[in-house]
């Protein structure tokens, strides 16, 4: 059976009895996997903590509800290939990695623990490298390294490196996906599919030095403090949009809220160098991973305003790219393009770019 015909038969609800690539791309087939494997084995009570939130929402991380506020915990591991590209590395990846999911969900990250998995052999060089870049990260976003773990693996067992990070934040009122309302605005805040265009670009051989094209990656704290101090109550959900892109995230917006989400294409800011990359090879850029960028529905009374204060934030590329709607298709995503016609925007399918973060 050819890769495409295994997807396929996937995607139509056929059994697969390998684990395959895609399965953790972040698109629809992840969702289905962690859906047979978890979610429809745990009661409701086995899904978060008392008065909190957990996998029974559709968040990138917990929400653990204390005397006063809640605490924020994500977690992710990280397998970038190369392990340096333009723009950040696997260490620089992994430390803002956790970091934007806290803010993500309206916490203040208070702390961030990590787990190295290292492949004997390892030039020790490249070690120092990626920990110098993770540890910058810590430094520069005041987020203090509380604890972690490292282990050495026999060659072979392991390619390079692997770090998992988890990040701990604090929030009187976490923002939760589901909190979505007909009538919103969606925003971005920069330009869509950097850091996926750059990594499959790099893994396909192609050299980038000389086109400017490399990776969003960075950590969102000075967007997103400021931002959920001083309209945090107007925005109902909030998504750094990695794995699968806002694709995947539209989607799971769309399918949660029961609404249809609708965005313009002359909206969408995309760099001429991503959408080169993206026509060339043949991916949606919707669907390339982000590492450095906010995806916001916010109210729409707010959301102009919400737009101007991310430019004073020197993110000058923000932009309402999009609204949610009521309408006979929901659980969808639409494009509406320049020309004025619309089409569908679908969760993604299959590997488009593996090892991207």
């Amino acid at each position: 059976m050819g890769r495409r015909t295994e997807v396929f038969k996937r995607a139509i609800g056929g059994e697969i009895v390998k684990v395959l690539l895609s399965h953790g791309g972040g698109g629809r087939e992840t969702s289905e996997l962690l859906n047979r494997l978890i979610f429809s084995r745990l009661p409701i009570d086995l899904k978060r903590t008392e008065g909190g939130i957990g996998i029974d929402r559709p968040d990138d991380g917990a929400a653990l509800k204390m005397e006063e506020g809640y605490v924020i915990i994500s977690i992710d591991s990280y397998t970038v290939k190369p392990l340096f590209f333009p723009g950040g590395d696997i260490g620089k990846l992994a430390a803002c990695g956790s970091i934007n999911d806290v803010l993500m969900m309206g916490g203040r990250p208070i702390g961030i623990v990590d787990a190295v998995v290292v492949e004997e052999g390892l030039d020790m060089s490249i070690l120092e490298k990626v920990m110098s870049s993770f540890l910058k990260v810590v430094n520069d976003e005041n987020v203090p390294l509380i604890g972690g773990d490292l282990k050495v693996m026999p060659k072979g067992d392991v390619d390079s490196i692997i770090v998992t990070t988890a990040c701990l934040g604090i929030t009187k009122t976490p923002i939760v996906d589901d909190g979505i309302k007909i009538g919103d605005k969606i925003i971005v805040s920069g330009t869509i599919g950097d850091h996926g265009a750059t990594i499959m670009a790099l893994q396909r051989g192609i050299d980038v030095k000389e086109t400017g094209l490399k990776s969003d990656v960075k950590a969102l704290t000075d967007l997103m403090e400021p931002l959920l101090k001083e309209y945090g109550k107007y925005i109902h959900a909030a998504r750094d949009p990695t794995r699968g892109g806002i694709a995947m995230a539209l989607n799971d917006w769309s399918k949660v809220s029961g609404s249809v989400i609708v965005i313009y294409e002359e909206k969408l800011p995309i760099r001429e160098e991503v959408k080169a990359y993206s026509d060339m090879l043949g991916v949606d850029v919707l669907q390339l991973a982000n590492e450095g960028l906010a995806l916001l529905a916010v109210d729409s009374a707010v959301a102009d305003d919400v737009v101007e204060f991310m430019h004073s934030l020197g993110y000058e590329k923000a932009n309402v790219i999009g609204e949610v709607r009521e309408g006979r298709l929901k659980g969808f995503v639409l494009l509406k393009t320049s020309i004025g016609g619309f089409r569908i925007v679908e969760a993604p399918i299959g590997s488009i770019v593996p090892r991207i973060c």
